[in-house]
């Protein structure tokens, strides 16, 4: 194989949290826009069967607020390629933990208890820094 004819680079896999799609509406950030400056290279970005779930549950069953919101972010997630979890978990957060470590995907989430969870095991986090940009905690 020559030099020229190299193989297309994998694209990095992120998995959003439920409340990754509610920054957005939150911080009136462009999420999309934000991560192709912050990455500068080709990614997808998944959501675990679990969190959409949730995002369904908090639909249906939160404040009115909680509602709106949720059902702005299950159109954003319509976008999304979903991982099926088989596997039963305690917690969204439970199954974001398993899955990112064993596959080796980035984590875009702003809740601390999970950031630390992940970093824990050495797993990237994206995040929402001063309500105005996102950052990566970790290496790629």
């Amino acid at each position: 194989m020559t030099a020229a004819a190299k193989p297309p680079k994998e694209p990095l896999k992120i998995i959003l949290d439920s409340n990754a799609l509610f920054v957005p509406l939150q911080f009136k950030i462009d999420i999309m826009e934000e991560l192709k400056t912050l990455l500068n290279m080709r990614f997808e970005l998944a959501l675990l069967s679990p969190v959409l779930e949730e995002l369904r549950k908090l639909e249906e069953e939160g404040s009115p607020k909680t509602r709106r919101d949720a059902s702005y972010a299950l159109k954003l997630a319509e976008k999304l390629k979903v991982i099926d979890v088989t596997e039963t978990f305690a917690s969204p957060d439970d199954a974001i933990v398993k899955v990112a470590d064993k596959l080796g995907y980035l984590v875009f989430t702003n809740d601390r208890v999970l950031r630390k969870r992940l970093r824990d095991i050495n797993v990237p986090v994206i995040y929402v820094r001063q309500k105005s940009r996102l950052e990566i905690d970790g290496r790629l």
